[in-house]
């Protein structure tokens, strides 16, 4: 599965996560992305949408 956005392009973010004492660990912060059949450009189309996109209404799904 794609771990990127095809609606806004959200993607994979990398950052530094810091524990109680300050330890640092490298990580990676993942969107929520789930396969959605939508409509794009009047067909029905696989797709991989953040769920952000998928609640605000960007995207028309398929039934």
């Amino acid at each position: 599965m794609s771990k990127k956005c095809e609606v806004c392009g959200k993607g994979v973010v990398s950052g530094v996560q810091y524990s109680h004492s300050h330890r640092q660990n490298k990580r990676k912060w993942a969107p929520n992305v789930q396969k959605v059949k939508a409509i794009v450009n009047g067909t029905p189309k696989t797709i991989c949408v953040c769920t952000r996109c998928l609640r605000s209404g960007k995207v028309e799904r398929a039934i």
